[in-house]
């Protein structure tokens, strides 16, 4: 059979299988690596077109000459004059061209006349002809590169004329003195017309190859100058343009930075704003005149505010016109934080003359507790009223806020500390049972108010309400000054406190407190009274210093002059220098101590003859009269 033709009963009437689009891509790429091992001279190149298009398909066949050597060029048909139109065959689509007697040249004759006849196709038998070597082929022979071709023109046929998409024709017979090798392969050569797109008369392919073009063709490792038809043709990428920045990108580039500049002068301006604000610049300057104001109010001023921050907190009672009028007004004085009764709508320079007032007459809940105070009023030798704690407590609460009264009272305090439970009232835990055990005796939460002063007691609150938050506090401090995980005077955290309070009410100068709290315990480890003055003077009406007569004998627990050890509770609160003195009393064994003037200096003594020494002393300088002789 011949080369591709197929037996397969799936193939066309005319012997020629069906080729389908991606066969016949197949087979013009893989043509060079499909060539290995056959015999070149049988390859064939085949185009058929897709169903639909009006493309011009042809299939070709060359034979493989010596070099040197040409051969006539057989048609299809019969050769036809020159100038002569070949007649158009239509070929049905997927068919094949109809099988016509070819001409075939035969070598001329001994009289040199050219005989032409004709023989059908199929009775040619199929012969390989041997493939010549490649070692034979010229090196400087290169292969013409094909141009493709484009599709054809579609044309209207005229009535009586057959369409067809390649026009099949006939040349002339070679010249006597040219001969073809094998005539049975040179029948396969065809000349097929192409239409250009421009122009209505065909372009005429060449009519002959020469060896060099048919060997590479079938050479798949040289360039054969294959083209692979006109469906496998590539359009020429459209040339690249310059990159150049587009007016999109220059215009969101001018947007960014019109952006950041807005962005950035909106901060500057905020922040510049914001501090003018702070400074005052942009507020009102109204001020009230009326010194008297309108009415009353109460202020809660936090403490470490700021002048401009006092400012805005009257200017929200209604206390002064402005901030700004305020803050001028105070002209950078320091203001104390709290709670105040001020007037509404008065002057600034008069809320400023209220709130710096050194009596305090304005503040409202401020109470301030000194080293030593008790909680009970205490009058002395000299008439002279010591206001005790509950006292200033009344005092710093009670206030009169346009007719109506507000504050605790003494007989309340001491109704709370007297029957509140320990709980209600903030007492810690290492001064519960002591405290439990004198439930109904107010004196039972005596030094454990520490030593301070009280900003914020307020008015409204409950007489518990405020001993809690006093006593809670309170146990908060000492226990910062080391009462518990700094102690090394051999007592409890509760009895620590009660020898404290005794050093607190001893001592004039600081210096001698560790020396009393060295009395205190030398006396508690020998089991010796302590026969202290300020312990009798506790209960005592009238304080003084040099005790006699019936002070002596007064049966209460806090008299040390009868009971020994320390009192039930402390007498006084104690501060931190009495509390540190007694947390590490100094190293002696000092027994005595007395004050010999009124300075408060102080004498220390091992033994009581010393001690009877230092107090003639005292009975010198007049500071006591109580046994001087």
């Amino acid at each position: 059979m011949r080369d591709g033709e197929s037996d397969d009963p799936s193939t066309e009437s005319g012997g020629e299988p069906a080729v389908t689009d991606e066969r016949r891509r197949t087979r013009h790429r893989d043509q060079g690596r499909r060539a290995e091992g056959m015999d070149p001279e049988r390859l064939r190149y085949f185009t058929q077109p897709a169903e639909g298009t009006p493309h011009t398909r042809h299939r070709r066949r060359r034979s493989a000459q010596a070099p040197g050597t040409t051969g006539p060029i057989p048609g299809l048909t019969p050769a036809t004059p020159p100038g002569q139109r070949a007649t158009p065959v239509r070929i049905p689509p997927g068919g094949q061209i109809p099988q016509q007697p070819r001409t075939r040249p035969v070598p001329p004759a001994a009289d040199g006349q050219t005989e032409a006849r004709t023989t059908p196709r199929a009775s040619r038998p199929a012969e390989p002809q041997p493939a010549e070597p490649h070692a034979s082929r010229p090196a400087e022979r290169q292969s013409p590169l094909r141009r493709p071709v484009p599709p054809r023109e579609d044309r209207p046929v005229a009535e009586g004329e057959t369409d067809t998409d390649f026009i099949v024709e006939r040349r002339p017979a070679p010249a006597p003195d040219r001969r073809v090798d094998d005539p049975r392969d040179a029948d396969d050569f065809r000349d097929v017309e192409v239409p250009e797109p421009s122009s209505a008369q065909p372009r005429r392919l060449r009519a002959a190859r020469t060896d060099t073009e048919v060997r590479a063709l079938h050479d798949p490792g040289e360039d054969d100058g294959w083209w692979p038809g006109v469906d496998d043709v590539e359009e020429p990428a459209a040339p690249r343009r310059p990159r150049r920045r587009s007016r999109e990108k220059q215009k969101q580039r001018r947007a960014v930075v019109a952006v950041a500049v807005v962005f950035m002068l909106a901060l500057v301006g905020g922040i510049g704003y914001f501090g003018l604000k702070t400074l005052g610049v942009f507020d009102s300057r109204k001020d009230y005149t009326n010194a008297a104001g309108t009415s009353d109010v109460i202020v809660d001023i936090p403490d470490n505010s700021t002048l401009a921050d006092f400012g805005r907190i009257l200017v929200d009672a209604d206390v002064v016109g402005s901030v700004r009028a305020f803050v001028d007004a105070a002209d950078g004085r320091p203001i104390s934080g709290g709670i105040y009764k001020l007037r509404t709508q008065i002057p600034a320079s008069t809320a400023v003359e209220m709130l710096t007032d050194e009596s305090a007459t304005h503040r409202v809940g401020r109470v301030v507790v000194p080293p030593g105070l008790q909680l009970d009023s205490k009058t002395g030798i000299d008439g002279k009223v010591t206001p005790g704690i509950f006292q200033r407590i009344q005092d710093a609460t009670t206030v009169d806020v346009n007719g109506r009264s507000e504050g605790v009272t003494v007989t309340q305090l001491e109704e709370a500390a007297a029957n509140s439970t320990p709980e209600e009232l903030g007492v810690p835990s290492w001064a519960k049972e002591a405290v439990e055990s004198m439930t109904g005796d107010h004196r039972r939460i005596e030094g454990l108010i520490a030593p301070a002063t009280w900003e914020r007691v307020e008015p409204q609150d409950s007489p518990v309400q405020i001993l809690h938050d006093m006593i809670a506090k309170s146990a908060t401090m000492f226990e910062s000054w080391g009462l518990l995980d700094k102690n090394n005077s051999g007592l409890q955290p509760y009895e620590t406190l009660v020898a404290a309070s005794i050093v607190e009410r001893e001592v004039r100068h600081e210096e001698d407190a560790p020396k009393v709290a060295r009395v205190i315990r030398n006396r508690l480890d020998r089991d010796q009274k302590l026969e202290m003055d300020s312990t009798q003077n506790y209960t005592a009406d009238v304080t003084n210093i040099d005790v006699h007569g019936d002070a002596y004998k007064a049966d209460t627990e806090w008299n040390t002059y009868r009971y020994k050890g320390l009192p039930p509770t402390p007498i006084a609160s104690v501060g931190m220098p009495a509390l540190e003195a007694m947390l590490d009393p100094a190293p002696g064994r000092w027994l005595y101590f007395v004050t010999v003037d009124t300075a408060g200096t102080t004498r220390f003594a091992d033994t009581f003859e010393e001690h009877k020494r230092n107090r003639e002393e005292a009975c010198d300088n007049k500071l006591v009269s109580t046994g001087c002789q």
